[in-house]
């Protein structure tokens, strides 16, 4: 048996009885051994593009979710870390619980995060300026990194609501919060630096007769987060992963960027 058989038989019992977390289907569900290899050849494409440039930090995002009729191509997407106490490359990002309208922020490696009955394989891997490199550290190894995170989740949260987040807009406001100097780093604080910053999300446009029409009722998706005038003309502002690389490119933060797919 070869290493890469041992690693997939491995996963295959830890996550037997794994149930379904953000992009997925809420139903427990075993991925396929050609799903499992599959997600372990993503990990190891981008475990070495990750020790080419041997960064401390990127930001790496994947497809759980066919976005592409609103313009999108990336669903979600989360800190990676070199030298995370969980192991070499873990993936930090905000998760929400299937089902419910809860999150928590979660360490996985990479295997897990490209395992997650995702719509293919592409990802992307994006490579951040030094200074905002050492900064974003500074933050996600510190209590702010819990202050940032709300953990009533919406899949469509507003940008500057307070009682509503989702997975980007938690790595929105550690951005925007890695900004702040000799300030409190809670959600207000960030949420006010993201806008002075000239962050601009992208409008998710769900008309009112599919709301009403399509049972678009889950746990997890708030419409009420939004103003009348938003849902009346379906044309929601909500943080994306797309809006959020657009951001950190007109600010400059980004040096590198390596899009991935099975090879």
């Amino acid at each position: 048996m070869n290493w890469l058989s041992r690693t997939l038989l491995l996963i295959a019992s830890l996550t037997a009885s794994a149930t379904a977390l953000a992009g997925t289907a809420c139903k427990a569900r075993v991925p396929s051994p050609q799903e499992w290899a599959a997600a372990t050849q993503s990990a190891l494409n981008a475990i070495a593009e990750l020790e080419r440039r041997d960064a401390p930090l990127a930001l790496i995002a994947r497809v759980g979710t066919d976005l592409s009729k609103q313009g999108l191509h990336y669903s979600h997407a989360g800190f990676v870390l070199r030298d995370h106490p969980d192991g070499r490359w873990t993936v930090v990002h905000l998760l929400n619980r299937c089902g419910t309208d809860s999150s928590a922020l979660h360490a996985e490696g990479l295997i897990n995060f490209f395992g997650d009955n995702l719509v293919n394989q592409d990802s992307r891997i994006v490579w951040l300026e030094p200074a905002r490199t050492a900064a974003l550290l500074k933050v996600l190894g510190s209590d702010d990194l819990h202050r940032l995170h709300q953990s009533r989740y919406n899949l469509i949260a507003h940008p500057a609501s307070r009682k509503f987040q989702n997975s980007t807009a938690w790595l929105l406001d550690v951005f925007a919060a890695s900004s702040i100097v000799g300030g409190p780093r809670d959600r207000k604080a960030a949420q006010r630096a993201a806008e002075s910053l000239g962050y601009r999300p992208h409008n998710l446009h769900i008309p009112y007769t599919k709301r009403i029409a399509g049972g678009l009722f889950t746990a997890n998706l708030h419409f009420g987060d939004h103003s009348i005038a938003a849902r009346l003309s379906g044309e929601y502002p909500v943080v994306t992963v797309d809006s959020l690389f657009s951001w950190l490119r007109r600010l400059r933060w980004v040096v590198e960027e390596q899009a991935l797919g099975l090879r």
